[in-house]
């Protein structure tokens, strides 16, 4: 199993872009909404949170690279749609099962879990189709 380091830094990049574009554009309003976060307290803990995810994405792209690696070894197949296979899987599997239950125990919106499962799932297929091109 070997880890392209290169294609693993990339999709670190293409996950911060799309964290950046889902909870910073895309979806802030309604995000700021269903968690009743004002924009001020979210400014304040921005850089503290920003370590926090670029951190989070790093550990995630490895995974994933890992993973893919791995799968890619078994089946002998590098395709891109192996790998889109991995993320979802992988999505499916850790992120969004883990969320659901989080949410539903913690009487989180049910649209806040669509929001940020929807997120998730972006985020590896993103960083997924990335490692598969390389």
């Amino acid at each position: 199993m070997e880890i392209n380091w290169l294609a693993t830094a990339l999709a670190l990049v293409v996950g911060m872009v799309v964290a950046g574009v889902w909870y910073g554009k895309a979806f802030l309003a309604v995000w700021q909404r269903l968690t009743g976060i004002p924009p001020e307290d979210s400014k304040k803990a921005s850089r503290r949170n920003t370590l926090q995810l670029l951190v989070a994405n790093g550990v995630t792209a490895v995974g994933l690279s890992a993973g893919i690696a791995v799968a890619s070894a078994a089946f002998d197949d590098d395709s891109v749609g192996l790998a889109l296979l991995v993320g979802f899987v992988a999505w499916l599997t850790f992120s969004a099962s883990t969320l659901v239950q989080h949410n539903a125990f913690e009487l989180k919106s049910p649209k806040l879990t669509l929001v940020n499962c929807s997120y998730q799932l972006v985020l590896f297929l993103a960083m997924a189709l990335v490692i598969g091109l390389f």
